[in-house]
């Protein structure tokens, strides 16, 4: 995708384009969408996402909070600290993602798309309606544009994808085709799902560079309206919105407004929801939903406490070890500081223990990694690897601690793992052969006041083995630098994790990114089984093949002992004032981008 090839694009004439277009589209069926597996499970003609109303009311507001602040508006570059909801709000993609499916794909911006049988490549034909916000048309050339310069100047996420392109190039007015250089059958998705810029707006300007007030045009729904740097940004809908109508759409962006304040932790945050500065607050711990939640406008009625199911994995919550370091470089001084980890008094203390232990990266769904020994489908996989952490195949279970405080038995099990990794007491202290003590600082962003609870607990069982945590809270700035720069020992740590696993992996856990800036292997994970096993279900076509494949990555990562993981639900829980509605049918994926604020609706309007 170098400047080279894009050049000697432009030369090709219209005609020539529109020929070989049509030569090209003859080798494979469009559709009006795709599936990672299978068929799509909505016919070409629906009426709307089956989790959105299409005749939801327009209009209202939406006031939520972050923490920390923001320094930037451009959410696809390294460069700053933007708004996190800027991205899924204010910009469309070719195709666009149901959160009802594993993975499974509809057009937007583009109003078919073809694929042939190895999916070798992908072609996507726009809309010809396809408009920015600012009213310009959605041409081939700001999606080629869009791609070569997310994939040379963007953030790191979009790095891998433009990697595994061999050309893009235009077969026709409104198409556009990719060819890809491996057998990944997901490429062909990712590829619909990158954010589509006006190529215009970034004559002359360096887009790895801009400043707070450089704003991309994008084609979403929603415009950055007014903001002040750290303390709010509004977003509009665009009542001209170009992709109102479409089935992908309807009952989608409801609401006229979306502000986001912000504040310098999160105590502060949760004060002003209770004063009704903000009307939405999303919950994650259990103990403050029951016992924190009794204010007047709950009581009255005039706040509502929703919990919305889903069946997606855990994911991964904790605090992560940066194994660059000399440290964590042992899976026993990992295993040394699980054990330290009491998971049910700090549960207790934390949440009331009314949540259960993350027990794997994808607990919860078919794809977790199964108790006991590997079953032979996943031993098979990981076979050829000698030097898989202890307990990957004959099976890993996390330490079960005690209700105590004083976990005597996991304690004594940390130290003779401690003296097998060259570590003795002296004095008080936990020190190397070198005389060197075993200390380190946790991470932590100014406010984060559950994450300071549980390290305060923490802190005192390292101290009972020799080792002294400092904890460290930062400015939302100071810590987004640091967690770039991977200049950390040890802080918290979120993955998110889907029901279709896919080229995401290597920017979580592949070897390539273990030393790169900005990546988000924060742990530093370099394992041949882990880009082997992610690999193998990137390249498969057998639905049972990529579930031991991940199974099987399940196993690798929770054996390796990487992430000290928290605890989960089986619920989001949002409160929320009672005109903010959402629709009876809830995404199998519950809670997540594309659902809240997406098909909400204010009926006070």
């Amino acid at each position: 995708m170098g400047s080279v090839f894009f050049h000697a694009l432009r030369k090709v004439s219209s005609a020539a384009l529109l020929s070989f277009g049509v030569a090209f589209s003859a080798q494979a069926d469009t559709a009006h969408g795709i599936a990672m597996y299978g068929a799509p499970a909505l016919p070409p003609d629906f009426v709307s996402l089956p989790y959105a109303d299409p005749d939801a009311p327009k209009g209202g507001r939406l006031v939520m909070g972050n923490s920390g602040g923001f320094d930037s508006l451009n959410p696809f570059i390294l460069k700053g600290t933007p708004p996190w909801q800027l991205r899924f709000l204010g910009y469309d993609s070719l195709m666009g993602r149901s959160l009802d499916e594993p993975f499974t794909l509809y057009g937007l911006l583009a109003e078919s798309v073809a694929v042939p049988e190895d999916r070798k490549w992908v072609e996507f034909t726009l809309r010809p309606e396809a408009r920015f916000s600012d009213g310009s048309p959605v041409t081939v050339e700001d999606v080629i544009w869009s791609y070569e310069v997310l994939g040379t100047r963007g953030h790191p996420r979009y790095l891998g994808f433009a990697g595994q392109v061999e050309r893009i190039e235009q077969t026709g007015p409104r198409s556009v085709r990719m060819t890809f250089k491996g057998n990944d059958r997901e490429l062909a998705m990712i590829a619909g799902l990158r954010p589509i810029l006006k190529k215009a707006q970034w004559a002359n300007k360096d887009f790895a560079a801009s400043s707070l007030h450089d704003i991309p045009v994008g084609a979403g729904a929603y415009v950055v309206s007014d903001y002040e740097q750290g303390r709010y940004v509004t977003l509009t809908r665009n009542p001209d919105y170009w992709a109102k109508d479409l089935p992908l759409r309807r009952g989608v962006h409801n609401l006229d407004e979306i502000r986001i304040e912000f504040f310098a932790d999160a105590s502060v945050m949760f004060q002003a929801f209770k004063a009704g500065v903000l009307n939405v607050w999303r919950e994650g711990n259990a103990e403050d939903w029951q016992e924190e939640f009794n204010f007047p406008s709950v009581t009255s009625g005039a706040v509502l406490k929703s919990e919305i199911p889903f069946r997606r994995p855990t994911g991964m919550s904790g605090f992560v070890m940066n194994t660059r370091l000399p440290l964590f470089d042992t899976w026993q001084e990992r295993e040394a500081m699980l054990l330290a980890f009491n998971f049910p008094y700090i549960n207790g203390t934390v949440t009331g223990g009314r949540q259960s232990r993350i027990t794997s990266y994808f607990a919860g769904s078919d794809l977790a990694m199964r108790e006991g020994p590997a079953p032979d489908g996943v031993r098979a996989l990981l076979a050829p690897f000698p030097d898989l952490p202890p307990g990957t195949l004959e099976g890993y279970a996390l330490p079960a601690g005690d209700s105590s405080e004083r976990n005597r038995k996991d304690l004594r099990r940390a130290t003779a793992l401690l003296a097998e990794a060259g570590w003795t007491v002296d004095q008080g202290r936990l020190v190397d052969s070198r005389g060197r003590p075993f200390a380190f600082d946790l991470l932590l962003r100014q406010g984060d006041t559950q994450n300071m609870a549980v390290a305060e607990i923490y802190r005192s069982a390292l101290k009972r083995l020799g080792i002294e945590m400092t904890l460290r809270p930062t400015d939302n700035a100071q810590y987004a630098a640091r967690e770039a720069a991977q200049d950390f020992a040890m802080m918290p740590f979120r993955r998110d994790l889907s029901l279709s696993p896919g080229n995401e992996q290597k920017l979580y856990w592949g070897s390539a990114g273990a030393d790169q800036p900005g990546s988000r292997n924060l742990m530093g994970v370099e394992s041949r089984a882990v880009d082997e096993m992610i690999q193998t279900m990137l390249d498969t076509t057998d639905p049972q093949v990529q579930v031991n494949a991940v199974r099987a990555l399940d196993r690798v990562l929770t054996a390796g002992r990487y992430v000290i993981p928290f605890w989960t639900s089986r619920v989001d829980r949002i409160a929320h004032h009672k005109t903010l509605k959402y629709p009876e049918n809830t995404p199998i994926y519950g809670d997540r981008p594309g659902w809240m604020p997406d098909v909400w609706y204010d009926t006070d309007n």
